[in-house]
C-alpha cells in the first residue's frame, strides 16, 4: 500500500481546507472551472475522473474470466452481496440515519440528496482498492482479478437500473439519459479504453513489460487525479461546507455502518460455507468498499457540482480508507481460527 493511498483520508481533509481557501480567497478560480461544462458534463472534473478510473481499468483482464469456475462459492457470495444486498442497505440505513435520526439537524431536500449521493456509493462496487485490501490479507490475486472483472461487466447492465431504482423509491427524479450517459463516460468509455490498451501494449511489448512498467508507471495517476478533484469539488461547495460542516461528521456515521453490515454479512457467509481464508477476505472487502470515483462523477453529472449528493459521495472517499484497513485488521485477525478448507470447495 503506497504511502498516499495509506493516508488518504488525511490528503482528503487537506483537500478539503485547501478548496475552501479557494473558494474564499480566489472563488473567480471555481466560478471559471465551473462554466467549462457539456451537456450538464463540467469538462475539468471529467478529465480528472478519467485519469483516476484509466489506470484502474487496465488491471481488468477478461481473459481471467475463466477462473470463475475455480471458487463458486466465493464468487456467488461477491455477486449476491454486492447487487442483490449492498445497493439496497446502503439505501436502507442511510435514509433511516439522514432522514429519520438525523432529521432535527439535516433539512428534508439537503437530507434527499444525501440519501441520492449514498445510493450512488453503494451500487458500485469497488475496482481498484480491492486489490489493495486483498495483497493486506494475503488474498488470492487470481481470484481478486477473476472477481472485480466480473463485478465491472455486470456494472455496465445493473448501475443503472439500480440507481434508477432506488433513487425512484427514494422520491429523486433523474433522466435516464443522463444516467446512461454517465454509465457511457466513466464506466464503458475507461473499461474499453483500458482493455485496448492492454491487448496493444502486451502484444507489442509483452505482458511482463506491461506488468512491470506500464501499470506501475501510471498506477499513481489515480489519487493525484482523487486530490485535485476533491480540491475542485471543495472549492466548488466552498459555502456549502462552512455553512453545513455538521451535515459531513454526520454523513460518516451511515456510510461507517453500513460498510461493516455489508462486510459482515459477506464474511459471515464466506465462514459459514467454509469459503477457504484467502478468498474469503477479498470476497468479504470488496463489499464493503466501493468504486467512490464513479460515484462522484455521477453525482456530479447527476445533481451537479455543488449538490448534496456530490458531497455525500466525497464523505465515502473520506470514511473509506480507515474503515477499510480496520477491516483488514479483522480479516486477519480471524486466519488463525478460520475453518478448514472442504475437499471439494465446488460443492
Amino acid at each position: 500500500m503506497s504511502f498516499f493511498e495509506k493516508y488518504l483520508s488525511v490528503w482528503v481533509l487537506l483537500c478539503i481546507g485547501i478548496g475552501v481557501a479557494v473558494a474564499q480567497f480566489v472563488p473567480l478560480v471555481p466560478a471559471t472551472l465551473g462554466s467549462w461544462e457539456y451537456a450538464h458534463v463540467n469538462l475539468p472534473v471529467a478529465v480528472l475522473i478519467w485519469v483516476m478510473i484509466y489506470p484502474m481499468m487496465l488491471k481488468v483482464d477478461f481473459h481471467a474470466l475463466r477462473g470463475v469456475k475455480n471458487q463458486p462459492r466465493g464468487i456467488g457470495i461477491t455477486l449476491v452481496v454486492n447487487w442483490l444486498i449492498k445497493p439496497f442497505t446502503m439505501f436502507a440505513i442511510t435514509w433511516l440515519f439522514v432522514k429519520v435520526l438525523f432529521a432535527p439537524w439535516i433539512d428534508a431536500l439537503k437530507g434527499t440528496e444525501y440519501v441520492a449521493g449514498a445510493v450512488l456509493l453503494g451500487a458500485a462496487p469497488c475496482t481498484a482498492m480491492v486489490f489493495v485490501w486483498s495483497y493486506l490479507t494475503k488474498g488470492d490475486g487470481a481470484f481478486t482479478l477473476v472477481q472485480v472483472a466480473l463485478n465491472d461487466l455486470i456494472m455496465l447492465v445493473a448501475y443503472a437500473p439500480i440507481v434508477m431504482l432506488l433513487l425512484g423509491i427514494g422520491g429523486v427524479a433523474v433522466p435516464l439519459d443522463t444516467v446512461l450517459l454517465s454509465v457511457g463516460l466513466y464506466v464503458v468509455v475507461p473499461l474499453a479504453a483500458g482493455w485496448f490498451s492492454r491487448v496493444l501494449i502486451v502484444r507489442a511489448q509483452g505482458k511482463a513489460w506491461f506488468d512491470e512498467k506500464f501499470v506501475p508507471a501510471v498506477g499513481q495517476l489515480p489519487v493525484y487525479g482523487l486530490l485535485l478533484t476533491l480540491v475542485l469539488l471543495f472549492s466548488f461547495q466552498g459555502a456549502t461546507i462552512q455553512s453545513h460542516w455538521l451535515h459531513i461528521l454526520l454523513l460518516a456515521v451511515p456510510l461507517t455502518l453500513q460498510t461493516f453490515v455489508n462486510f459482515g454479512i459477506a464474511f459471515g457467509a464466506a465462514r459459514l460455507f467454509r469459503v477457504p481464508h484467502n478468498i474469503a477476505g477479498p470476497s468479504a472487502l470488496i463489499g464493503g468498499s466501493n468504486f467512490f470515483e464513479l460515484a462522484v462523477a455521477v453525482a456530479i453529472s447527476l445533481f451537479g457540482l455543488t449538490s448534496g449528493a456530490a458531497l455525500a459521495t466525497v464523505v465515502g472517499v473520506l470514511v473509506e480508507v480507515p474503515v477499510m484497513l480496520a477491516l483488514v485488521v479483522l480479516v486477519n485477525r480471524s486466519r488463525a481460527g478460520w475453518p478448514t478448507r472442504v475437499t471439494n470447495p465446488g460443492l
